[in-house]
């Protein structure tokens, strides 16, 4: 038994984890592609529908799998759902990181569902060490927030007038840094991590690109993992909740990245979405640990309903005012 739920369902729900996303990168994702929007859109709704099933079988299993448990099955099911809804709100912001960060390194758009599906498999295994230690291990990051608040800040700032540059990662500050620790081949090698050139093992642009998407994780987790133990402590309904939410995550991307290219003005949203999203987290940081209220949390559906209306607002204005180039994304 861990946390009151036999080993066996634990067992069985990692196998169905580990089934899907097999399925997902050994059959349909074998060979490296552009995701499209349909596509995008199809897996969307069935990481939603397999979600939905999960919760349903919560309400009809829930006294079998954990018997004799505090929760009815109500309480499991409507716990599950709301922990699902809220870990889907505040993945949106991750979605705008990653954009940020494909773009900043310049990943060819054939290559990120690889990056995405490898952060994905570390999401979940740093999202498991979060859920079992509790808030300690949380709080050892919590000025990773300021820092990373200010940089997502100021790339927003910085977007505004780097909008059309191309960033070479061979100029690239990050890859220039991480180069003092291995070698790095300056341009990417396929959808390869490492390559072997004369012998000698070097990492590509993508590994970084893939370290810096597992960097967003965790710090995002800093907000993600405490808003949900609110709702629930029951460990089950949370690490299910956040896997389920993280599986769905790469779909949801690709269909605001497809959004992306068919309005001109959404870049300009991203910038100001990420520009939002810094100043949330410094905000937030400054209330834990300058202004004396630690338990302060950021309200979901204001920070929802803001980056809504920032997307809402670049849509019609790209409506309104089409670009005066139709090949310009």
């Amino acid at each position: 038994m861990i946390a009151g739920i036999p080993i066996w369902i634990w067992g069985a729900f990692l196998a169905f984890v580990a089934g899907m996303l097999a399925l997902d990168l050994g059959v349909f994702h074998r060979k490296a592609h552009t995701v499209e929007m349909k596509e995008a859109l199809i897996w969307s709704g069935v990481w939603i529908a397999l979600a939905l099933l999960f919760n349903l079988g919560l309400y009809f299993f829930w006294d079998r799998i954990q018997p004799g448990s505090a929760y009815t099955p109500k309480d499991a099911s409507l716990a599950f759902l709301t922990g699902y809804l809220v870990e889907k709100a505040l993945s949106i912001d991750n979605i705008f990181v990653f954009l940020m960060v494909f773009g900043y390194f310049n990943v060819p758009a054939q290559y990120q569902h690889r990056v995405l599906f490898w952060g994905i498999i570390g999401a979940l295994v740093f999202r498991a060490i979060f859920i079992a230690t509790g808030a300690a291990l949380l709080q050892t990051f919590g000025w990773m927030v300021l820092v990373f608040g200010v940089f997502l800040a100021f790339t927003g700032v910085k977007m505004l007038w780097l909008k059309d540059k191309k960033i070479d990662p061979e100029k690239n500050p990050v890859v220039r840094g991480f180069r003092k620790l291995m070698p790095v081949t300056p341009d990417f090698v396929g959808q390869q991590f490492f390559t072997r050139i004369d012998a000698k093992l070097f990492a590509t642009p993508l590994l970084i690109a893939l370290i810096f998407t597992e960097l967003t994780d965790i710090i995002f987790a800093v907000d993600s993992i405490p808003a949900i133990l609110a709702i629930t402590k029951q460990p089950f309904i949370v690490f299910t909740s956040n896997v389920f939410a993280i599986l769905g995550l790469r779909a949801l991307f690709f269909a605001v990245s497809g959004l992306m290219k068919l309005f001109h003005y959404l870049s300009y949203g991203l910038a100001a979405i990420l520009m939002f999203v810094g100043g949330k987290m410094i905000w937030t940081y400054a209330n834990h640990a300058w202004l004396g209220n630690p338990d302060y949390k950021f309200p979901i559906g204001i920070s929802l309903g803001v980056i809504v209306g920032i997307l809402a607002a670049a849509i019609l204005i790209s409506l309104a005012k089409p670009p005066k180039n139709p090949t310009h994304a």
